[in-house]
């Protein structure tokens, strides 16, 4: 039987959820209370859908008779959360709902579910409880059930992979733009852009797309390498550049491959595609590297000269890196970064909401590193490494957040069930005394005008900072303050330790001006 565990806010809820997914790849079912509990899992339920996690969101519904049933209403709040189509809030997000009408139902209705939550492109779905059929009695004991088969990955068709492979053999400057892969697809990904010396960028990532360390991982922005680019391949990427910015110019052949290349569910996404596979991301990688491989004997001298150009192009981007990542008189966040990867370990899962400066901070292993989706609901960090802690007790779970997503995900709650249920993981936040994003969305459109004179502050400015390191305390976890570069390395060992050695979970308040 699933063990049921308390988690007072329902935001939090669906966040860990979310990861205890991503850790192990088994569906996850939360339960909530009627309307109101529906509306406060939105934020997060945003995120997962986005990111396709297999969720079973349950929730109460108000009785639906004012008298004459064993449950009917009983309590005032039951006429005032009674909504025309309490549904209706979520559907946009959720690939099915259904409503419970006969108590003999109830497992053909949560079969169905799991079926349509597990099927590809995956996702949540949502089941109404109204309290009539929910508390009455059945006619018979309902008997265990058998899973139902889980449908298997979409493999995808042998004429557009051979489509592909001939533009790969072909092509002069290919390059690869990806932002989510499982840990299979990882290793796929990184043999055939070593083979074919094709590099790749994971923009806006919300996973391990490639080892840090790999010769073809050229960071995390598309720039130049697009607009030079005669052949993009967009794996598994909902948004792989911003056309206002750069784009691929004309004359490019473009490919998207992903279980739903097409982004069904986005209103609007205008891309453009040359090629579309339609499988997911493991089994064309695989496909495509056994395609290719035959074709590349024709390509080999130019293979070659493009690894060479690519090879001297990576030893200047890394010199950067160290030179933008060096200790200052301030905690920088490139900095902050590149001690957590130092410090922590290569074994470290980190969730990130928004900080972490991936370029700083190296991940060799798939699974090592997540962040929150493009759909963006604020407070996702701290349930994320809860629910991944839960999933996976013997892991050393981070969180990294910026102090306005920290106070987003509401931290007494996420304090109190680490210390609840045993689950110590380490949060840092990069203390800025503002939302980071906001002020870079502000200045980056109105720089010249009125909201740009306070520095992009006005409406983003979180001063006077909380002491988040004492709120942390006053619930059980080691906690400190941190503010000169040279406490920095020697306060991350000590709440590591805090966590590894003591089981204890732990946080750092790091004052990060940025």
């Amino acid at each position: 039987m699933p063990k049921p565990e308390l988690v007072p806010h329902e935001n939090l809820a669906v966040a860990m959820a979310h990861c205890a997914y991503l850790m192990s790849w088994r569906p996850q079912a939360v339960m909530v209370h009627t309307s109101v509990g529906t509306a406060n899992t939105i934020n997060n339920l945003a995120n997962l859908s986005r990111d396709r996690v297999p969720l079973i969101l349950a929730a109460g519904r108000t009785p639906l008779t004012e008298k004459g049933a064993f449950g009917t209403r009983s309590r005032p709040i039951q006429w005032g959360q009674e909504m025309f189509d309490q549904a209706g809030m979520v559907r946009e997000l959720v690939k099915w709902d259904y409503e419970l009408r006969v108590p003999a139902q109830v497992g053909d209705m949560v079969a169905r579910g799991v079926e349509v939550a597990m099927a590809h492109p995956r996702g949540p779905v949502y089941l109404m409880l109204p309290r009539e059929p929910l508390s009455a009695p059945v006619p018979e004991p309902i008997a265990p059930m058998r899973p139902r088969a889980a449908a298997a990955p979409v493999h995808p068709d042998p004429r557009t992979i051979a489509t592909l492979a001939e533009w790969i053999a072909a092509a002069e400057r290919p390059l690869i733009i990806t932002t989510v892969l499982a840990p299979e697809a990882v290793r796929a990904l990184a043999h055939l852009a070593e083979r074919c010396a094709i590099p790749v960028i994971a923009h806006s990532p919300r996973s391990v797309c490639l080892p840090s360390s790999h010769p073809m991982h050229f960071g995390f922005e598309p720039g130049t390498l697009v607009t030079d680019a005669d052949l993009v391949i967009v794996l598994e990427c909902d948004v792989p550049w911003m056309p206002h910015l750069n784009h691929p110019t004309a004359g490019c052949r473009i490919a998207h491959v992903a279980e739903d290349p097409f982004f069904v569910r986005y209103p609007m996404r205008s891309f453009p595609s040359d090629l579309s596979v339609q499988a997911g991301a493991t089994n064309a990688l695989e496909a495509l590297i056994e395609a290719v491989e035959p074709r590349l004997q024709m390509a080999d001298a130019r293979i070659a000269a493009r690894r060479a150009r690519l090879t001297e192009r990576m030893r200047n981007r890394r010199a950067q890196l160290t030179k933008d990542s060096a200790v200052g008189q301030r905690i920088s966040p490139e900095y902050l970064s590149r001690a957590i990867g130092e410090t922590l370990g290569e074994d470290a899962i980190i969730f990130n909401e928004y900080p972490l400066r991936a370029d700083h901070c190296p991940r060799e292993k798939p699974g090592t590193f997540f962040a929150v989706g493009n759909a963006g609901g604020l407070g996702w960090g701290l349930g994320a490494a809860l629910g991944a802690k839960l999933a996976a007790p013997d892991a050393f779970v981070v969180a990294t957040l910026g102090d306005g997503a920290y106070m987003f995900s509401n931290p007494t709650v996420g304090h109190w069930v680490s210390a609840a249920h045993n689950l110590p993981i380490l949060t840092i936040v990069f203390n800025n005394s503002r939302y980071g994003a906001v002020r870079r969305a502000t200045l980056s459109m109105f720089k010249d005008g009125v909201a740009g004179e306070s520095d992009g502050n006005m409406l983003a400015d979180l001063n006077p900072a909380p002491p988040y390191d004492e709120m942390a305390r006053a619930q059980g976890a080691y906690a400190e303050r941190v503010e000169k570069p040279s406490d920095l390395p020697d306060a991350l060992t000590r709440a590591r330790d805090a966590v590894l050695d003591g089981r204890r979970q732990a946080l750092l308040n790091v004052i990060t001006p940025y």
